[in-house]
């Protein structure tokens, strides 16, 4: 398929990415930690992480699941938490342990929370303590033997209400105790590379049970990557602050926000609750914002509440929006408020998640999703696979280095799911017009 958004890229951008250099996401944990030390890397109701403070907390629970849980590496555990200090560190140890990260929703019913944990096999996992009685509800149909359950104060100690633990989980350990036990082991991190898995993303509920994407270390590196070479001109390295409200289960956020902005020694606000608008404009007016991701309903909610209009967004460099279509109204309005262009990207949770991008300079209602970012074939097929001629729609698919190896424990769906010539099939039906920008008109 000719590549015509070529033509859009920056000058200085180059069409392909080059991942070689770079192991696993071990690798560039430590050189951001080397590089930023001390540095915030993370806030969250006024409290603070640095990078270094997280280099130790994150080896103090990776030395506890090693040591205490037995994980192994490319064992499961689940993370079932909104957005806090606590989930970064657990992440983090999760992954210098060498486990594989299963992405939960604290929000999910009984059903869907047991289908993941069942199907990923998972042993242990780290709960919100406000989710715990959705798990006393099926954790005796599962495989968890280990729960560790974290309270909203743990890293932030400032009092907040700590809620109490459903019993009916068993037994536990406090987040907070397992970081102090894990300060007597010392951690042995495992060797690790690009195809080695890292999450599993569960997505396509809506037509049955959903289906677990096996994100490699090498998948998210690549999509940090392809994004950072086409923003690279509005990356401050090292002094970038980055407002992390939608959810970091969600894999827009994990990978954009949380893994992407870390390498960029971005410090990084965390949103606990982003639907308590009022706070959320507080949090936004105490510190100079440059970079913000959001979906269509957090836009429009920030825009219809009081204050948000009067917040200075002079530092503003880059909004953008995924998840869903950003209504044009909300973007026209977004400029207004704000005095910059809200861009959008577009991806899935199969695609680590970014497949195209819209350039901060071109108008969102021209260009659509975008253009693919770099290392990203894209090709539009009709229902027999063959490619359209230019100028019809056809099923987005595509194919590179962020692209999934398919879905945990079901052969027949990734199948289903790919090409004959090892394109990803995502379901959607765009169009790609004469400047080189795609469209969705169809999903």
């Amino acid at each position: 398929m000719p590549q015509p958004w070529i033509q859009h890229y920056p000058e200085n951008t180059s069409s392909d990415i080059d991942i070689t250099s770079i192991k696993s996401l071990l690798q560039m944990f430590h050189e951001s930690v080397n590089q930023y030390g001390d540095k915030v890397a993370y806030y969250n109701y006024g409290a603070s992480l640095s990078f270094n403070e997280l280099d130790r907390l994150s080896a103090d629970f990776a030395a506890y699941l090693q040591h205490e849980t037995g994980l192994k590496k490319g064992q499961r555990v689940a993370l079932m938490c909104p957005n806090t200090l606590s989930f970064v560190v657990a992440m983090w140890g999760i992954i210098r342990a060498g486990g594989a990260q299963v992405n939960v929703n604290p929000l999910y019913s009984p059903h869907e929370l047991q289908h993941q944990l069942v199907d990923a096999d998972v042993e242990t996992i780290v709960i919100f303590a406000a989710s715990t009685p959705t798990l006393a509800q099926i954790i005796d149909k599962t495989a968890i033997k280990n729960v560790i359950v974290i309270q909203l104060d743990d890293l932030i100690n400032k009092n907040l209400p700590a809620t109490e633990v459903d019993t009916g989980i068993g037994s536990f350990i406090l987040f907070k105790d397992a970081l102090e036990r894990g300060k007597k082991h010392s951690l042995e991190e495992p060797e690790l590379c690009r195809d080695d898995l890292l999450y599993l993303q569960y997505t396509g509920g809506t037509t049955g049970l959903s289906k677990g994407a096996m994100l490699s270390h090498g998948n998210l590196i690549a999509n940090i990557k392809q994004y950072e070479e086409l923003a690279k001109n509005d990356i401050n390295y090292g002094n970038d602050i980055i407002l992390t409200a939608i959810p970091m289960y969600h894999i827009f956020a994990l990978s954009m926000n949380t893994l992407a902005y870390f390498s960029f020694g971005a410090s990084n606000v965390l949103v606990t609750n982003p639907r308590d608008m009022k706070s959320f404009v507080e949090t936004w007016s105490h510190y100079d914002i440059t970079m913000f991701t959001g979906v269509n309903t957090l836009f429009n909610g920030l825009l219809h509440t009081p204050g948000f209009a009067e917040i200075d967004f002079s530092t503003l460099k880059m909004t953008i929006g995924g998840g869903a279509p950003v209504q044009s109204a909300v973007s026209d309005k977004w400029k207004e408020v704000t005095g910059k262009a809200l861009m959008e990207g577009y991806g899935l949770s199969e695609t680590s998640p970014v497949l195209t991008l819209n350039l901060n300079y071109v108008e969102p209602s021209i260009s659509g999703i975008g253009i693919p970012v770099p290392s990203t074939e894209i090709s539009l097929r009709d229902d027999e696979g063959k490619e359209v001629a230019p100028g019809d729609a056809g099923e987005l698919c595509a194919k590179g280095p962020q692209v999934m190896a398919g879905y945990w424990n079901n052969d027949e769906a990734t199948k289903d799911a790919m090409t004959t010539d090892g394109f990803f099939k995502t379901g959607d039906i765009a169009v790609l017009d004469e400047q080189g920008h795609f469209h969705i008109v169809d999903r």
